[in-house]
């Protein structure tokens, strides 16, 4: 009976190597499990030169997300702003059909949008009335997106002025480009041809008075043009400020110091002497 107790003393360590294999077992299963995710790993690392197939995809969307204004007819008449006196010149854009109201549009700009120490304005003319007419906000958003990549971020008071082609809606907005600045949206009410719009931004990121746009406006010409908007723009002279323009020197006025007049008014003077 001794024997019997020692040979079932001993019974519970002869359990220990069965333990020690199942943990063996378990690390061995779990390198094998590891090695495999390695492979994987190594097996898929390849399909990364893909990326400039995808860079080439995003270049050709690109081209055709802003499609150019297909050009327009010639028609006689050209756009110009009556100020002698003014610094910056005006530039004409080629004529170019809106697709979205499918008008003729001519614009005009003057002055550097980035230079914000100047004036800046753009004017986009169509001379038939259409049938869609867009709100002034998206009109602005429209224009900027449209060739100088300007976008509006903001927008403000909204007005009324009073000039030679009518009543005219304005917007304080606030525009994004080269340059951030302050400046004021504006277009024709009337139903009638021609339909203008544009926006002024003035000088040092102050918005335009109104009144300046009204001069803008009172200076715009179409020279030589045929057609209903060229007689509305021949009736608006006859609406014009004269506030706007600058003052004449007047004929009668006296000579200045120093100048003695023309031979024939000194030998007429001579005479009467």
């Amino acid at each position: 009976m001794p024997f019997d107790r020692t040979e079932d003393a001993d019974e519970p360590p002869a359990r220990l190597p069965l333990l020690g294999l199942t943990a063996k077992l378990a690390v061995a299963l779990a390198t094998v499990a590891l090695l495999a995710l390695l492979a994987r790993g190594r097996v898929e690392t390849p399909s990364a030169p893909s990326e400039p197939a995808l860079a080439d995809a995003f270049f050709v969307p690109s081209a055709l997300a802003a499609p150019a204004k297909p050009a327009a007819p010639a028609l006689p008449g050209r756009l110009g702003i009556d100020e002698p006196e003014a610094i910056d010149p005006v530039r004409l854009e080629p004529a170019r059909v809106n697709p979205v109201t499918g008008l003729r549009e001519e614009t005009l700009a003057r002055g550097d949008f980035d230079a914000i120490e100047s004036s800046a304005l753009r004017l986009t003319l169509a001379r038939e009335a259409g049938s869609e007419r867009p709100g002034l906000f998206v009109t602005l958003v429209r224009r900027g997106a449209d060739g100088p990549g300007i976008a509006v971020v903001r927008t403000g008071a909204r007005g009324r002025i009073d000039t030679k082609f009518g009543p005219v809606e304005t917007l304080e907005a606030t525009l994004a480009g080269g340059a951030r600045r302050v400046c004021t949206g504006f277009a024709t009410l009337e139903v009638a041809p021609p339909r203008i719009d544009g926006w002024l931004c003035a000088p040092l990121a102050q918005p335009p008075e109104p009144r300046a746009i009204a001069c803008i406006l009172d200076a715009l010409t179409l020279e030589g043009a045929e057609g209903p908007s060229a007689a509305r723009f021949r009736a608006a002279e006859a609406r014009r400020d004269p506030g706007c323009r600058p003052a004449q020197p007047s004929a009668a006025a006296d000579p200045p110091a120093g100048r003695t007049g023309s031979i024939r008014s000194r030998r007429a003077a001579a005479g009467r002497g």
